[in-house]
């Protein structure tokens, strides 16, 4: 297989495995906010391919959530894709300078920080206009929930993206949907970012335990 079907492949894969994520594993965390893993899928395919195929799936996925599952039209397609391109985007092109462990934390922190602030702005451009809010009231918004929202998006998605990538990237070998050369990845677990992935998932996930009053 030449790497041209060897992108189409995986890509095609991705597409499927995000668009599934939506559809079966969406978590409500405040107000109408939602959490689903898709941008997990992308940002790992972003990290093995690059960023533009982290841009390709994100676009396919949200334009298929748009026209089947979705109930917010043509303004949650736009923020679905700018959301998963700040971060999986950002993740993956630091990480493609830098194929290390610190080199995927280093661009996960920096691309959770970029998508937080990415989305209070397009939080406060676009939700007026979706949720038929005055500006003014999606303002006293922005702080107490989609702030915390992004950070805890960003932060269950830092950690399941450094739990995830090698196992993902030994599976893909295994199956030849990608060579050995093309991807570089530490031979050792690294035990700090194994153990700080693990202590943020569970940190996250108690607090969108206790948002939901769950505990």
């Amino acid at each position: 297989m030449n790497e041209k079907a060897r992108w189409m492949t995986a890509a095609a894969m991705l597409c499927a495995l995000s668009y599934a994520a939506v559809f079966i594993a969406r978590v409500p965390v405040v107000l109408f906010l939602k959490y689903e893993p898709k941008d997990v899928i992308i940002t790992i395919g972003g990290f093995i391919f690059g960023p533009m195929t982290a841009v390709f799936v994100s676009v396919v996925v949200s334009l298929l959530e748009m026209i089947t599952i979705s109930s917010t039209g043509v303004i949650g397609f736009i923020m679905n894709v700018i959301s998963t391109c700040a971060f999986a985007c950002t993740a993956a092109y630091i990480y493609k300078k830098h194929q290390t462990a610190k080199g995927a934390l280093a661009g996960l922190i920096t691309a959770s920080l970029a998508m937080t602030a990415v989305m209070l702005l397009w939080n406060y451009l676009i939700t007026p206009i979706y949720m038929n809010y005055p500006r003014q009231a999606v303002v006293k918004l922005l702080l107490p929930a989609f702030l915390p929202f992004n950070l805890l998006k960003s932060g269950i998605n830092t950690a399941l993206v450094l739990i995830l990538y090698k196992p993902v990237v030994a599976a893909l070998r295994q199956t030849k949907m990608i060579s050995e050369g093309q991807v570089k990845t530490e031979k050792k677990i690294n035990a700090g970012v194994a153990f700080f992935s693990v202590f943020v998932l569970i940190t996250c996930v108690l607090v969108v335990m206790v948002m939901n009053k769950t505990i």
